[in-house]
């Protein structure tokens, strides 16, 4: 996206992180937004925010650790801010997997993981820590070395359409 945020780039007329937002926030009072940059843009959108311990962005593990240290719920919905197509259905499917196996739950798309689209207990922080002290920086490896329960979505599922180009915003 040019260096841009995606989060805050506009779609339909808001930004990203607005339709995320609204989809969300029916389920929690408590939305974390996890944003390294533009902090003040983001607040509207989150009751906390939560930035790296690392300075140089070093990925969505590092904003996931951070939120769980905050998060005030035991289960913790985690999405992109660049999926403005996920609806209230799959979230609450992915509760009910994590809730009812004790567990975190993540979609599988075709056969692939898709770790942005996951419910987990915060309970799995100090095993996500321990795994980056390890040098882990990928979120999908760090969270498959837990128990996960797959919730399994086809491979056209436009929920789960992440907008990574400007030339998918244009729909």
């Amino acid at each position: 996206m040019g260096g841009r945020d995606k989060g805050l780039i506009e779609w339909k007329g808001e930004p990203l992180v607005a339709h995320v937002q609204r989809v969300v926030r029916p389920l929690s009072d408590d939305l974390v937004i996890s944003c390294n940059r533009n902090q003040e843009a983001y607040r509207a959108y989150a009751d906390q925010l939560v930035g790296d311990a690392e300075a140089d962005f070093p990925g969505p593990l590092a904003g996931v650790i951070a939120g769980l240290k905050v998060a005030r719920y035991e289960w913790v919905v985690l999405l992109a801010c660049d999926a403005p197509l996920v609806d209230r259905v799959l979230i609450e499917d992915l509760l009910r997997l994590a809730v009812a196996n004790d567990s975190a739950a993540m979609v599988r798309q075709g056969g692939y993981w898709q770790p942005m689209f996951s419910v987990l207990p915060r309970r799995v922080l100090p095993r996500l820590e321990q795994a980056w002290a390890q040098g882990e920086r990928s979120l999908q490896r760090a969270l498959l070395r837990e128990s996960v329960q797959g919730l399994e979505c086809t491979e056209n599922d436009s929920r789960l359409s992440n907008f990574n180009s400007p030339e998918l915003l244009k729909g």
